[in-house]
């Protein structure tokens, strides 16, 4: 299939793990590249998991690290964090993203066209990361609409429009070619100032015509890019145009547990009690153990199944600096018996608020923020 790459990173979450197993299985004439951007700071589960992933593939899961980490006997978080003089990763400062994962990946593609693949589920709305790089292109698999905004801006510019209907005349006639003509004629504003405004009515016109034909969509937009400098334009054919799968969280959990993989341990409930009330916790996302990102439960959860890696998470705060791992305390205040009580008693209350979604994971409830949170290293 031409010298286009097909990459997919692994990062011990449920999702990517899924991925890797849905599109081994159900395109085996792809030749997909594993990779893993090892931080020196995940849990074991993580790399358990990535261990059974290997031999479920049959195939190695690179580990990549920038450059400047080879020959040192230091993890790539421990070397960063010198380098970042103590400053401690936020989500208004996310250099552990920067310098670990996205880097290493880069240099990992160099300037080879790339399709990579992305484990954003069909009931997540969110959009995955764009490379900085031409030749890297974000597809989607799990979701029905396969292609990136980036793509989609393409399509619904008004420049554009003409090609794309020309494109369409050869899939579709009649009232449906009829029904993609009013789509397009929706004005929709690429003024910078209306931003918003043009994202929503992207989404809805995009919407539209993958309820007309998720695989007309597809190869319209296949045939378009033709003409332009992505990735795709460069294979003969694609496996995924036809491709109407969608699958949600629930689809996850079972690709994991119908096969050896299984789910990472992180994500089993295990129940505590507080003032006689009754709750559960697990750990919401793969990542570090001390990823900022968590909440104040999850590092409850942390501090009383993995004492180990509390205490080394507490040890990279400088309190007097206000360098915290949460912006308004301390993990010394986290975990004092009052505080813990009261973090464990608003789960509680949280989760039963939330048990009106029927759903069988806790994690629906954890992953609350998860859309704030950085795709890269959660997936």
């Amino acid at each position: 299939m031409s010298n286009v790459r097909h990459v997919l990173g692994i990062s011990g979450g449920k999702d990517s793990a899924a991925l890797a197993i849905y599109l081994h299985e159900k395109y085996p004439q792809i030749d997909f590249e594993y990779y893993f951007c090892d931080t020196g700071k995940e849990l074991d589960e993580t790399y358990q998991l990535i261990e059974k992933l290997e031999s479920y593939l049959g195939k190695s899961i690179l580990k990549l690290e920038n450059e400047e980490l080879h020959g040192l006997n230091e993890d790539p978080f421990d070397y960063y964090y010198k380098i970042f003089r103590g400053y401690l990763p936020s989500s208004q400062a996310r250099w552990c993203t920067a310098m670990m994962k996205l880097k290493p990946f880069e240099n990992f593609v160099q300037n080879d066209p790339t399709l990579s693949y992305v484990g954003i589920r069909g009931d997540e709305d969110r959009e995955g990361y764009i490379s900085r790089q031409e030749n890297i292109q974000s597809i989607f698999p799990f979701r029905k609409n396969i292609w990136s905004v980036d793509v989609l801006n393409l399509i619904f510019n008004p420049s554009n429009i003409d090609h794309i209907l020309d494109c369409y005349n050869e899939y579709l006639s009649g009232d449906k070619l009829d029904y993609v003509h009013h789509v397009f004629s929706k004005p929709i504003p690429f003024d910078r100032n209306r931003r918003a405004e043009k994202n929503a009515l992207i989404k809805e016109s995009t919407e539209s015509l993958l309820n007309l034909g998720v695989p007309e969509f597809n190869h319209v937009v296949f045939k378009f890019l033709k003409s332009t400098n992505y990735s795709v334009a460069l294979l003969d054919d694609f496996p995924l145009l036809d491709n109407e799968d969608v699958l949600i969280r629930d689809d996850i959990f079972k690709i994991l547990e119908e096969r050896p993989v299984g789910v990472p341990k992180y994500y089993e409930k295990i129940p505590f009690e507080v003032d006689g009330q009754k709750g559960e916790y697990a750990r919401s996302r793969s990542g570090c153990y001390f990823c900022f990102f968590q909440q104040k439960i999850e590092w409850v959860w942390l501090y009383e199944q993995h004492p180990n890696l509390f205490r080394k998470a507490m040890h990279y705060e400088n309190v007097d600096e206000h360098f915290t791992w949460t912006s308004d305390e301390s993990l010394e205040e986290l975990i004092q018996p009052e505080r813990i009580r009261q973090i464990k008693l608003d789960h509680i209350h949280r989760s039963n608020r939330e048990k009106s979604n029927n759903s069988p994971f806790l994690i629906d409830i954890l992953e609350g923020t998860e859309r704030d949170g950085c795709n890269t290293c959660f997936l």
